[in-house]
């Protein structure tokens, strides 16, 4: 079987001018799709932030105590001890922070559903997949709660350990062959977990939602059902995300180049929530087509897009 990935990513595109830039141009299916897509990448977002020459100015790297950092576990831990109101106060920004993950993530498995149906049907609806994949949104969001408290819980413990390593190594005797060891196995083992997590959410986004989307089954019904193919064409699925790590590569630096000729005005534009989502709202209808294209080159068990006659038919429901 020969899987064609340009050929996929060819194929979004052509979907996406299909149905964001036809003829007479809907700037409303623009706002409710990307309403949808806005939802669906509710966690996926990242945040920029500009960098600061402070660092060296409030600690002169020469006559740095790196003990103080090693300490400073014991002494945040005793000052907090000591001032009740904000030992509370970082208790409640704690679960605060957690609770709007919880929502985002409870959201945003909704919103995967209802941005893949309206890409796959060339629809503008939110009302209609919102209530029609309610079953499956809330197993996605399950699943995804689960995975990320075990992959939270595995790089805190990684942290934790190479904190403590890095103290003994400090305040040790520890010979150098040891650190070097200790280190590299560190590095490795944080790249791994780092890659197999970034592998498992590309796939649960683009190849797992699809399959539970087409075939009403639960997120750990939907894995058990795709494993097969994942096993038998392990090497085209890893090519896949390199894939698109490099096409998102393109698509950032392209952004960048907009946004500097627009005098940054561009950034700022896409910083703010939703207006930001509905102004790339191309990429993502590509990227998301993309996925669906490149599955459905693996039988007709993945098969999602409708004959092409179809294609055109357009519904909308924004109540």
């Amino acid at each position: 079987m020969e899987i064609k990935y340009f050929d996929a990513f060819l194929k979004g595109w052509e979907r996406m001018k299909q149905s964001l830039f036809s003829k007479p141009f809907n700037i409303d299916k623009w706002f409710a799709v990307g309403f949808t897509a806005f939802l669906a990448n509710l966690m996926s977002g990242g945040s920029t932030g500009s960098g600061s020459n402070s660092f060296r100015e409030k600690y002169n790297m020469g006559h740095f105590d790196f003990s103080e950092v090693f300490n400073f576990p014991d002494t945040a831990y005793d000052w907090l001890s000591t001032h009740q109101f904000w030992f509370w106060l970082v208790i409640t920004g704690i679960i605060f922070v957690f609770a709007i993950i919880i929502l985002f993530t409870w959201l945003s498995s909704r919103g995967h559903f209802m941005f893949l149906h309206n890409v796959v049907n060339n629809n503008s609806e939110v009302k209609k997949p919102w209530n029609e994949y309610q079953k499956e949104g809330d197993s996605l969001f399950l699943w995804r709660i689960v995975f990320g408290i075990i992959v939270f819980f595995l790089l805190i413990t990684i942290v934790v350990y190479g904190f403590i390593f890095a103290k003994n190594t400090y305040f040790g005797n520890t010979t150098f062959s040891d650190k070097v060891v200790a280190s590299i196995s560190l590095i490795i083992i944080f790249g791994i977990i780092l890659i197999i997590t970034a592998y498992i959410s590309l796939f649960l986004k683009d190849f797992i939602v699809p399959v539970m989307y087409k075939h009403r089954l639960t997120t750990t019904q939907a894995w058990n059902f795709f494993l097969p193919t994942l096993k038998s064409n392990l090497f085209q699925f890893l090519l896949y995300g390199i894939f698109i790590l490099f096409l998102w590569l393109v698509t950032i630096a392209v952004i960048v180049v907009l946004g500097l000729a627009t005098c940054c005005i561009g950034f700022l534009l896409l910083a703010i929530p939703y207006i930001g989502t509905v102004l790339l709202l191309p990429v993502y209808y590509t990227f998301r087509a993309l996925s669906v294209e490149f599955l459905e080159q693996f039988g007709d068990d993945y098969k999602l897009f409708p004959e092409e006659e179809t294609l055109g038919e357009e519904d909308t429901d924004l109540q």
